[in-house]
């Protein structure tokens, strides 16, 4: 299928379903459908649980739209609104994955009372307006009919379930898990973790062992003996709402709390003094406002989102990066908790973000294709970096270019060698290792990608902030 419009671009990740597709036009999202899923798109828009839905912001804003931008071959086409940043299941959080998997069943508890499911369960069908989780497959509704399973039920377990269980039962961070593996984490492999007296633990027995073991048996049967076998045992739409329900008794009670980390209390023990904290604010708001409003700004290393609150008053929205999944969870609850819709937390770490992934690697687009931010800060990450994790400083300043729109502003704090936070971590590693650890160099390499607009040295004399333009 040709597509003529050079504006238009197929998005790489809507392929699987051949019946609907996304493309996007600029700023807008567009979803051509074939034949049959126009047909059930009109009687989806009718009904009286989908308008409901979108209207209160479970599903995302859709509604029909002229099919002449997309390729001929389209029945009808709808038009959906743009998600600010599209980010993926492996770097949220365990309650954001939880209320993710909570809004994916409450939408399905809706549908099925008025004939219909979902044909997907992927968690990759739900994305954030801030820390508010929304619905945007809407190509996955389809028509129920009795005796048969939930289609999406797999996937469900597998992206969604399955890694909830490994934080509530196991105390296990999901997200190399699903990092790992675009199709989630197999039955198979939760069975050896989850053996012996653990299969008394809720949720274990039937979604794990039980599950597994009818997958194996029916490996062999068609799609459509398994259907047959259970209107034969008189499988119904009644059973199936009463499965979801069950499901989502079950989520509901599964939850983490990760252990104490050093870096949740990190603005305390930080050692910014009360000036160097009020010069720093400052001299961020001021970086904020320096141009046209931001559209996107990132915050890396955003801890408990002080900066990115900041960064809310004057941006149309934040997405704040913090590598440990304590703090970001602690942060997404206390910014679901304000109604928060401006700040998407994400867990990632910066010396190794999300790549491209999935099918040809482009299927699920890297963080660094995603981002083309209109401001970067990048407050107290670089010694993390550079002395961390032993990234040169000229790569650094290369990486976080790397997130920034051409013309787009940096904010970037060099911690010197004598800081305090810089030596402890220096100590740490063999003597000498870091001869080019020092401001001047930072300067130089910042200076070869950016023209620096502004500097300042923080109060106590060992923190210098930068704000420099990228590509001048």
């Amino acid at each position: 299928m040709a597509i003529s419009d050079p504006r238009l671009r197929a998005e790489p990740g809507s392929f699987r379903d051949p019946a609907n597709r996304i493309f996007h036009l600029g700023d807008e999202v567009l979803r051509g459908l074939d034949e049959e899923a126009a047909v059930q798109w009109r009687a989806l828009a009718a009904s009286g649980f989908f308008p409901s839905l979108v209207a209160a912001g479970k599903v995302c804003g859709t509604e029909p739209a002229d099919p002449a931008p997309l390729p001929h071959g389209w029945a009808a086409v709808l038009r959906h609104e743009r998600i600010p940043f599209v980010s993926h299941p492996y770097e949220w959080s365990f309650a954001m994955l939880r209320d993710a998997a909570l809004l994916h069943l409450e939408i399905l508890r809706a549908a099925l009372p008025e004939g219909f499911t979902t044909k997907d369960g992927s968690a990759y069908n739900l994305q954030w307006r801030g820390a508010e989780p929304v619905f945007i497959d809407v190509g996955s509704f389809t028509p129920a009919r009795d005796g048969e399973p939930w289609a999406g039920y797999r996937q469900f377990c597998q992206t969604m379930l399955y890694p909830l269980l490994l934080g509530a039962h196991l105390g296990l961070d999901f997200q190399p898990w699903l990092r790992a593996r675009v199709d989630g984490i197999e039955p198979e492999q939760m069975r050896p973790l989850l053996g012996g007296t653990r299969r008394l633990l809720p949720g274990v027995l039937t979604h794990v062992h039980l599950h597994g073991a009818m997958q194996r048996r029916n490996a062999g049967a068609s799609t459509a003996d398994v259907r047959s076998q259970l209107r034969a045992a008189g499988y119904s739409r009644e059973l199936a709402l009463a499965t979801v329900r069950g499901i989502e008794k079950l989520v509901r009670r599964l939850d983490r709390r990760g252990a104490p980390s050093h870096w949740v209390d990190y603005q305390r023990t930080c050692g910014y003094t009360a000036d160097d904290r009020a010069a720093k604010e400052r001299f961020v708001a001021e970086a904020l406002t320096a141009g046209p409003r931001a559209r996107l700004v990132l915050d890396l290393g955003a801890n408990d989102g002080r900066y990115a609150r900041l960064a809310a008053r004057h941006a149309d929205y934040v997405v704040a990066v913090e590598q440990d999944p304590t703090v970001v969870d602690e942060l997404y609850r206390t910014l679901r908790a304000q109604g928060e819709r401006r700040i998407l937390p994400l867990v990632m770490d910066l010396a190794d973000p999300s790549p491209g992934g999935g099918w040809r690697g482009v299927e699920r687009a890297s963080f660094a294709d995603r981002a083309h931010a209109d401001v970067v800060l990048a407050l107290a990450v670089v010694h993390h970096l550079a002395i961390g994790r032993n990234v040169p400083l000229p790569e650094v300043v290369d990486g976080l270019v790397a997130l920034a729109a051409p013309g787009a502003r940096l904010v970037v704090e060099f911690v010197h060698p004598e800081d305090p936070m810089a030596r402890r971590l220096l100590a740490n590693k063999p003597e000498g290792l870091f001869p080019d650890y020092r401001r001047e160099e930072f300067e130089r390499s910042l200076a070869a990608r950016c023209r620096i607009a502004r500097r300042l040295d923080l109060p106590s004399g060992t923190r210098t902030l930068y704000e420099a333009v990228v590509g001048d």
